[in-house]
């Protein structure tokens, strides 16, 4: 089971937008808050991100080849100097049902191409994996570092070029893979000794952690967790917290309940089983414990009642 890819997995309520962006200075465009995740990709030329909205940020510049990925979606604005007063980012569709919109801005400038959108990422229940991100996640186009990324960058950039048949499918899965990739990169960056991209990489915790998104009906023990690792229980429940930030036992229960939300909004499986999905015995041992973590009851969850 691939951990990271499964969190993910979990966490989006729908597919990713995205618009591609040609503008020419001066330009700048403002963009509002989102549900979720925002990114851009600056395919050509430069600009520099700057906060809108209360946001106080310093302005960040942006080159050719960057990624930029705004963890909680803030409302911010993207410039091609901070003294440009930006304009709404209204992206238009050539085809109603095209998963990739359009946008210009003439003027008598430099050009500029931009690959501007947002993930789709329940805010509810966020992973701690996403919760460890900073708030903006800039990845410059250095030679040597994140050559998989910059390559899909580099793909995103020639599909946008031109219109070839099949771009509106190759558009979308490349946007999706690169949020894999964005995150990839975040990890071979972390220095940090602890959290969630040392866990992912530690071989111990890591194939526990593999244990239990595999399969999260198991019941589960420390010490089974522990020896998929080769650890003595006490070992691997110290390692375990001190990387993870929770003991293994409440990870999992987490994990549970986090994946039966997501069942019973999803889904029309049966209560009874979901429980056995989540490793509950009983309907009424799941409800007891999805009502402590949700505070509802899971009929009313499932139909969005309070």
């Amino acid at each position: 089971m691939d951990v990271l890819a499964d969190a993910l997995a979990v966490m989006r309520v729908g597919g990713s937008v995205s618009a591609r962006t040609d503008v020419r200075a001066p330009w700048g465009l403002r963009f509002p808050a989102a549900v979720g995740a925002s990114f851009h990709v600056v395919l050509h030329g430069a600009c520099w991100l700057v906060g809108e909205g209360g946001e106080r940020r310093e302005p960040l510049p942006l080159a050719s080849g960057d990624v930029v990925f705004l963890r909680n979606g803030a409302a911010h604005a993207l410039v091609d100097d901070p003294a440009t007063e930006p304009v709404d980012f209204a992206p238009a569709r050539e085809i109603a049902t095209s998963p990739i919109g359009h946008f210009r801005l003439d003027g008598p400038g430099a050009r500029s191409r931009l690959l501007c959108g947002a993930y789709r990422l329940g805010g509810t229940r966020p992973h701690p994996l996403l919760a460890e991100l900073p708030e903006v996640l800039h990845l410059p186009a250095r030679p040597g570092r994140h050559g998989q990324l910059h390559a899909v960058v580099n793909l995103l950039g020639a599909e946008l070029d031109e219109p070839r048949p099949g771009r509106d499918g190759v558009v979308p899965s490349l946007v999706d893979a690169m949020l894999l990739y964005i995150l990839r990169a975040w990890i071979e960056d972390r220095s940090e000794p602890v959290g969630w991209p040392v866990a992912l990489c530690d071989p111990a915790i890591g194939r526990a952690l593999e244990g239990i998104h595999g399969d999260p009906g198991w019941p589960w023990t420390v010490e089974e967790l522990g020896a998929r690792g080769g650890l003595s229980r006490s070992v691997f429940a110290q390692r375990f917290t001190a990387l993870v930030g929770s003991s293994p036992l409440a990870y999992l229960t987490w994990w549970r309940m986090t994946l039966a939300g997501r069942l019973l909004r999803e889904s029309d499986s049966p209560l009874g089983a979901i429980a056995q999905r989540v490793g509950y015995s009983s309907e009424y041992a799941f409800a007891k414990a999805f009502k402590r973590e949700y505070g509802i009851a899971p009929g009313r969850f499932r139909r969005g009642t309070d």
